[in-house]
């Protein structure tokens, strides 16, 4: 296992030459300037060294410090078009893979979840890795049925690994602040590991997949593998074909980008309506389209249980960019706490703030891509005193939201789409309407029910 370095001092010592390297590349920067060099050349050329060497660490760690990268990786689409080529480059190689496990660790994972015996729940199994994570890794098979499925296995240690790399990284606040300035990266990590402890049960991954294939059994456009079995460190599920996500992001034609984005943008919307959850995971990775047209979904480990009337609320917030009261808008912030008593908001640059970011919700279609995502960017990073994003507050509940909201977006930026979104939420979030039938808001409520899972413990769950 020499290829995992999960032993505290060599991770530790990883993630320390962080902050060492960009204070090394900040006093080069001072120099050149000194020299005569624009500013902003060397500010620039400071930030593609930075985010060289970040995600290069963090890709070979695994763990915490891995899925921190992932997330980040998201929101390549905002760079500036300068150094967006290298930098999507060096996150490509971040999302695709990472060393596997040898199989003879992979064997053992298996007999302490399976049984010595649990060879014999298969009918073949490749102990080459179809695809790794942060925390796990895939093998494909054929269960005894005769069925196709994907194995995931948790890398031995990973729990403690994570939990060392979030101690890390709760640290390196200014460093990331050179990437995405103007980033709350404290709440951002502790919500992060909150969610990524919860992934490291694969007994919360297997009911809330459930849930989810459940939810959306039969559907014309979505397809989500059901749960075979899990115990342990093992989740065993129906195995998925069908072309990446980041494929169509890297090769797609514009037909095929509009209709993944369509579809992603109902899947991520529609949730909470008809499953009570919202997948929090938006990473390209985890959707696929199949040969009939259908999205495939994967990966259950990072969801959020949205209750019926949190539901209504959230979609008060989302309509407020159709709003042409700015004083409504401000009392609906206010009474979610987006705006803190006591704090007072001008209220024409919190409507002019607001304005092109909610765009999407107003108009009949809209061209999500990169340029437009750069803007929203600028505007939400400008850290001047007269920013009024400076004076907004994020409350812990829509932390995952907010996550799933900006990374989604994110992703049809990449994707360079244009969809109906504002009638993708009139159709899927109660409260986004002006008016809705009361079936439609009772429907909603039932899905509080969702939240009252058996817990399975350690037993193993078979289907």
């Amino acid at each position: 296992m020499s290829d995992l370095p999960r032993r505290a001092v060599t991770r530790s010592a990883k993630l320390a030459s962080l902050p060492i390297g960009f204070a090394g590349r900040t006093a080069l920067g001072l120099g050149k300037r000194t020299f005569g060099r624009p500013a902003e050349a060397v500010a620039m050329e400071i930030q593609a060294r930075t985010a060289e060497q970040l995600f290069k660490v963090l890709g070979e760690l695994k763990g915490g410090a891995m899925k921190l990268g992932q997330m980040l990786s998201i929101f390549e689409a905002a760079l500036p078009p300068e150094i967006a080529g290298p930098y999507r480059a060096t996150l490509t190689r971040l999302q695709e893979a990472a060393p596997p496990l040898p199989a003879a660790t992979v064997h053992t994972v298996l007999a302490e979840a399976l049984g010595p015996d649990w060879r014999d729940r298969f009918e073949s199994f490749d102990d080459r890795p179809a695809a790794a994570a942060s925390i796990g890794q895939v093998h494909r098979a054929v269960w005894a049925d005769g069925r196709a499925v994907a194995v995931k296995v948790q890398y031995p240690g990973a729990g403690k690994a994570l939990v060392s790399d979030f101690n890390q990284l709760s640290r390196l606040g200014r460093l990331f602040g050179v990437l995405m300035p103007g980033l709350d990266v404290k709440s951002m990590l502790a919500e992060l590991r909150q969610r990524v402890v919860e992934e490291l049960d694969y007994t919360i991954e297997a009911e809330s997949q459930t849930i989810f294939h459940d939810a959306y059994a039969d559907d014309p456009d979505f397809a989500i593998p059901a749960v075979i079995a899990q115990s342990g460190d093992v989740l065993v599920t129906e195995w998925m074909d069908g072309t990446p996500l980041s494929q169509i992001i890297g090769s797609g034609d514009q037909e095929t980008r509009d209709h993944a984005a369509l579809l992603y943008c109902r899947f991520l919307l529609s949730g909470p309506k008809r499953s009570g959850m919202l997948h929090g995971d938006p990473h390209p990775g985890n959707f696929r389209l199949l040969e009939d047209g259908r999205l495939g979904v994967l990966d259950f480990g990072a969801v959020d249980r949205i209750p019926g009337g949190f539901q209504k609320r959230l979609g008060l917030l989302l309509r407020i960019g159709t709003m042409a009261d700015i004083g409504e808008i401000e009392e609906a912030l206010r009474r979610e706490d987006f705006i803190r008593e006591g704090v007072e908001i001008d209220a024409e640059s919190l409507q002019g703030f607001l304005a092109p970011i909610t765009e999407p919700f107003v108009t009949e279609t809209f061209a999500f891509n990169r340029e437009w995502l750069r803007d929203m960017a600028a505007r939400v990073t400008d850290l001047r005193p007269t920013n009024v994003v400076r004076q907004l507050n994020l409350p812990p509940e829509y932390v995952i939201i907010h996550r799933v909201l900006s990374a989604g977006t994110g992703v049809l930026c990449q994707l360079e789409c244009e969809i109906p979104a504002r009638a993708e939420s009139l159709r899927w979030v109660p409260g986004f309407a002006e008016a809705e039938p009361a079936a439609d808001t009772e429907d909603t409520e039932d899905t509080e029910d969702t939240e009252d899972t058996e817990d399975e413990g350690t037993e193993l769950v078979t289907g």
